[in-house]
């Protein structure tokens, strides 16, 4: 029998299935789909735990050892051995002799081994544990992340408002800005896929579904803060550095890099791996500014994950109600389908179904004629048949009313048409008064601001040139990005243009209306009737 076969398989299966040919090369994850691949998986563990604890080989008894304490059942050292031997051949492991502990010439000749991982079952490991923990992954939306990508870029943007930065704490940042993002951006997906699955899930415990319902819902408002707050910080310190210039940072981040790259064979080697780390550097900015910025057109991912946490509030309230509405007894459409059914199979006789049949779905013969006594003592005499044709059955006499007209009742005289002309004429003369208001309101508070003046400088405004004010601070306000000083808009109509230009300092404004004074930071208002602009140009 071949040496690497394992218990329980055929000689010839066993060969064939441990002995790759050359040609086709090593087969790392042959062990997952084998006979015993339970066992491989472990003993594959044994060196993954070796390897992390810096122990570069092991002999079969270590292996062994490892499988008893790891609470397995404990195979004999034969099987152990036969399991190291066929793992070998898949290219998982490899051996060497073992001659630490000889101490006889029988001793030397028997065949004694050291095992140790390759670099095809180190990287068939890697992938299968990557495997595992992406399916076991619930995900996070990790608020103190936020904080740390906030540290990360204070300490790029002092960097770059340096002449020549610290190439090694330019670097240092970078990489712990990527890794962050990185582990914000998969947690975030993962816990909002997760979170979808949980909100689709019908047949929980209720008690335990909403209990953390209010664990959920507490987690999802606290992120949603935190969210907000630190983005708009982000999204600031993101401009910052783009002003500042971030592609010097890439630069320096990429040419360090580069620089530890192995020498090779080709001359261009260096250059050719700057460009491939300076391509990927600016890949991963890109990425970061679009999570947290948007566009025109386009959304953040950071507002979209904000959209998406929001939605799931009344999602998850859904579900809640859908399981108090099952808890209370109330039955769904399925099963009231269930039930009649289960009456119609136990229904003794065909009248008894036609009467069910009319009592469930009110599928009745036509309620609009009427016949009297005499007629339906006839049809019970001489019934007609269903399927007898209406020119063939005998006639049924009808009132002449419902003839002519359709209905059994008299109808009374139609209502009188109500003459709406006056309140017509009062609503347009209200518009027109209004429309006129607005208009002075607008040429007062323009003559007031003139080309341009502070908000302190207002002084007293009237209701409607404080309303129009109010709705024109609104829409400068609205318009307004993070980073910018100064925000031009018109407004919906087309009528005014205005422009607000951020002060500096810590001045408040005072603007005295009746309804009381209204305060805020000063800043530099400008008003422009485009009306005015387009007839004189006329």
């Amino acid at each position: 029998m071949n040496e690497y076969a394992a218990p329980g398989v055929p000689e010839a299966e066993a060969e064939a299935e441990a002995l790759p040919t050359e040609a086709s090369g090593p087969k790392p994850f042959a062990h997952v789909n084998a006979v015993n691949a339970g066992q491989y998986r472990r003993i594959m563990s044994a060196f993954v735990v070796a390897k992390r604890r810096f122990t570069v080989h092991l002999r079969p008894e270590d292996v062994r050892d490892y499988l008893v304490d790891s609470g397995a059942t404990a195979p004999d050292l034969e099987t152990v051995v036969d399991a190291l031997g066929r793992l070998q051949a898949w290219g998982n492991l490899r051996s060497d002799p073992d001659t630490s502990r000889v101490s006889t010439i029988e001793e030397f000749h028997r065949a004694r081994y050291l095992f140790q991982l390759t670099r095809e079952g180190e990287a068939a490991e890697d992938a299968l544990a990557a495997y595992e923990e992406a399916l076991g992954r619930r995900g996070a939306l990790q608020a103190a992340a936020l904080g740390d990508i906030v540290v990360q870029l204070r300490a790029l943007v002092e960097l770059a408002a340096v002449p020549d930065p610290d190439a090694a704490r330019v670097h240092l940042s970078l990489d712990q800005l990527t890794s962050r993002f990185t582990d914000l951006a998969d947690n975030a997906q993962a816990f909002m896929s997760s979170l979808q699955r949980t909100i689709d899930l019908r047949d929980a415990e209720v008690d335990a579904f909403l209990a953390y319902k209010d664990r959920l819902i507490e987690y999802l408002e606290r992120f949603i803060k935190d969210l907000v707050a630190t983005g708009a910080e982000i999204a600031g310190l993101v401009i910052a550095l783009q002003e500042l210039g971030v592609e010097r940072l890439l630069d320096i981040a990429a040419s360090r890099v580069s620089a530890d790259a192995a020498p090779g064979e080709d001359a261009d080697g260096p250059n050719r791996e700057f460009v491939r780390q300076r391509l990927l550097w600016a890949d991963r900015w890109v990425g970061f500014r679009g999570w947290f910025l948007s566009e025109p057109g386009r959304a953040s991912q950071a507002s979209l994950l904000r959209t998406q946490a929001r939605a799931a509030v009344p999602r998850l309230l859904a579900v809640v109600s859908t399981l108090n509405d099952r808890r209370a007894g109330r039955s769904d459409r399925s099963a009231d389908f269930r039930t009649l059914a289960l009456w119609f199979a136990q229904a003794p006789d065909d009248a008894s179904l036609h009467r069910l049949w009319r009592s469930a779905f009110g599928l009745h013969s036509s309620r609009h004629l009427t016949i009297d006594a005499e007629t339906l003592d006839a049809r019970q005499t001489s019934p007609v048949r269903p399927t007898t044709s209406w020119t063939a059955a005998p006639p049924i006499t009808i009132s002449p009313r419902l003839r002519e007209t359709g209905h059994y009742e008299r109808r009374g005289k139609p209502n009188n048409v109500i003459d709406r002309s006056e309140r017509k004429r009062f609503l347009a003369e209200r518009a027109a008064v209004e429309a006129a208001q607005t208009a002075a309101a607008r040429e007062t508070l323009a003559a007031k601001v003139g080309a341009s003046c502070r908000l302190s400088d207002l002084g007293a405004l009237e209701p409607q040139e404080f309303g129009l004010f109010l709705r024109l601070l609104g829409d400068a306000l609205s318009a307004k990005t993070p980073g910018k000083g100064t925000v031009e808009t018109t407004t919906s109509d087309g009528s005014l243009a205005v422009s607000l230009h951020q002060l500096d300092g810590d001045q408040i404004a005072e603007i005295y209306t009746d309804a009381g004074v209204f305060r805020g930071p000063d800043q530099l208002l400008r008003i422009t009737d485009l009306s005015v602009s387009r007839s004189e140009a006329v």
